[in-house]
């Protein structure tokens, strides 16, 4: 069983490490650019949008269609400069996020993920960070925000691959908040109900510097 699930990780898109993560920090730049000079820039759906408010559809079909989708979130996610952008940001009911974002130490992780599940952590692996944290379906708004500083995903790679990703720091912060969206929660949705409405205060005072869809 686990030589069966190593082989399948090889077969991926990414190489992996030793313990079976993906090794998302190599050519970041070259396959960015890869992606979004294919893809073509949507605007952002915001907070009070239905998509963004409910679990969206596991990925069955990893064809040409949804390779082409991929493409468009990378560069959607860079007009908004984002590092982490989910499908259904951009009016999508999937189950996929890419992300462009450093970790702690500066370094870039560049990957797709499909389907994707947070891994539990054991309480004596739960330190908790409480930088703030932004989105970009929440323009201008910030807030503190208490995350593990570790995580762990399981999902599938743009092709369908089983894959591992794991980050730190804001990195780790990245894979939880893409992987809420997902499932249908904002970052806000999980403040205080008085820090929630200083966020959409944030918000509805201020200018998003992209183009975002607005809400009917």
């Amino acid at each position: 069983m686990a030589q069966q699930d190593t082989d399948q990780q090889h077969a991926g898109v990414l190489p992996v490490d030793d313990e079976g993560y993906v090794i998302d920090t190599e050519d970041c730049e070259k396959r960015e650019a890869q992606w979004r000079e294919c893809g073509t820039s949507r605007p952002i759906t915001v907070v009070g949008n239905p998509v963004l408010h409910k679990e969206c559809k596991d990925v069955t079909d990893f064809g040409e269609e949804f390779q082409q989708l991929v493409a468009d979130m990378f560069a959607s996610q860079r007009t908004a400069e984002g590092v982490g952008l989910a499908a259904n940001q951009i009016g999508v009911d999937l189950k996929v996020f890419v992300y462009d974002c450093p970790d702690d130490e500066g370094v870039r992780h560049v990957g797709v993920v499909c389907n994707p599940k947070l891994v539990e952590l054991p309480a004596e692996r739960r330190r908790l960070d409480d930088s703030s944290e932004g989105c970009l379906s929440v323009p201008t708004a910030y807030a503190p925000l208490a995350r593990p500083d570790y995580a762990e995903v399981t999902g599938q790679d743009e092709k369908g691959n089983p894959i591992r990703v794991r980050g730190t720091g804001y990195f780790a912060r990245c894979l939880q908040h893409e992987t809420d969206h997902l499932y249908g929660y904002l970052y806000i949705d999980r403040l205080s109900k008085r820090e929630r409405k200083a966020a959409l205060k944030q918000m509805a005072e201020n200018e998003p510097r992209y183009p975002v869809v607005a809400n009917d």
